[in-house]
């Protein structure tokens, strides 16, 4: 699967997941979700991602990206 799609998905995911919490528990679950719109934010100005780091460990990919050994 695509590295691009991955990242986007888990963003949405996080996004939900802590819109969810801040409705049943605590507001303070909103911080999470500015979190990951600002790292967004700067990803697109940075062109960098730590998330980006974390899936190309576990063996993401970009679409032609090719093994450079």
């Amino acid at each position: 699967m695509d590295i691009n799609r991955v990242l986007r998905g888990m963003a949405g995911v996080i996004v939900l997941i802590s819109l969810l919490l801040a409705l049943m528990y605590s507001w303070w679950w909103l911080l999470l979700t500015m979190f990951v719109g600002i790292n967004l934010l700067q990803s697109s100005f940075t062109g960098t991602c730590p998330a980006m780091w974390l899936l190309r460990k576990l063996g993401f990919r970009a679409i032609g990206d090719e093994e450079h050994t």
